[in-house]
């Protein structure tokens, strides 16, 4: 049985990262060989502003329904987009103290 991972492959220069989102082998290293692209994800904002995010939407629920498993960043992507349900908001009731109040208590 063939362990799938829905992961972010990075390709670009030095510090202009773009990604592929490719379904691979989870043993397969992170820009190695790979399945099937899925769709590509350039974090960098455009002139309008916009970070560009292409996605093969039908293959992405194919993979999914057949059980390959999304790495947090694409699971992220995919929750945003509405093809997987987003993940839940990390609650930390600390940051709402403000920090020198929290090295006060710390302290004590």
């Amino acid at each position: 049985m063939v362990l799938v991972r829905i992961r972010l492959q990075r390709f670009g220069r030095v510090r202009r990262p773009f990604y592929r989102m490719v379904a691979a082998n989870v043993k397969a290293p992170r820009d190695g060989k790979f399945l099937e692209v899925l769709g590509t994800y350039n974090p960098l904002p455009n002139k309008g502003g916009f970070k560009e995010i292409r996605l093969k939407t039908d293959r992405l629920k194919y993979w999914i329904s057949v059980g390959a498993q999304p790495s947090d960043r694409v699971a992220w992507i995919l929750g945003k987009f509405g093809i997987l349900p987003p993940p839940p908001k990390r609650y930390n009731p600390f940051r709402a103290i403000p920090k020198d109040e929290r090295e006060k208590k710390e302290d004590a």
